[in-house]
């Protein structure tokens, strides 16, 4: 009677504690905590892809390989996901017109360093109606190794008028 008695006392206290772990740094799926969402302040260096910046000849036809996606309105998710070997960062963004495509998280190299890595959400979008948000909501996703999270602590997703951020 004694020996069933503690099996099950044992088993209950060992079966409680579990709790205690999922909560902890110690669970790997916790490392990246839930983001949150913080405002965007405006500024004017973006480039107005109908302007052009010199005159093209027929003597010189440079042809821009840039990418000129512009950052979607609002960033509503950011979820980082880890994988064997590395990581995947997977924003959700409501566009403020309807069909943008070519979207990319685009890293911002200023920005990023220091335990930080930044990202832009862009896509090209043309000048069309505004439609419901459901249709205007877009995902997109970067994978990145172990090696470029190794001193990263936060990591950010940068839209028009806000930015999601997770640190570990």
């Amino acid at each position: 009677m004694f020996k069933p008695v503690s099996v099950l006392l044992f088993a209950t206290l060992v079966l409680t504690s579990c709790g205690a772990v999922r909560d902890s740094r110690v669970n790997p799926l916790n490392w990246f905590g839930r983001s949150q969402s913080a405002p965007v302040v405006m500024t004017d260096t973006e480039v107005n892809p109908l302007i052009p910046r010199r005159k093209e000849s027929i003597f010189r036809q440079e042809k821009d390989t840039s990418y000129r996606g512009t950052a979607l309105g609002e960033i509503t998710e950011l979820v980082i996901e880890r994988r064997p070997g590395g990581a995947i960062i997977r924003a959700t963004a409501v566009a403020d017109q309807l069909e943008a495509f070519d979207l990319k998280l685009v890293k911002v190299e200023e920005e990023s360093g220091q335990g930080t890595l930044t990202y832009v959400f862009r896509g090209l979008q043309p000048r069309r109606a505004q439609g419901p948000v459901a249709s205007r909501t877009h995902t997109a996703a970067i994978w990145v190794t172990d090696n470029q999270l190794r001193d990263v602590r936060v990591i950010q997703v940068k839209g028009a008028r806000n930015v999601r951020t997770v640190r570990r």
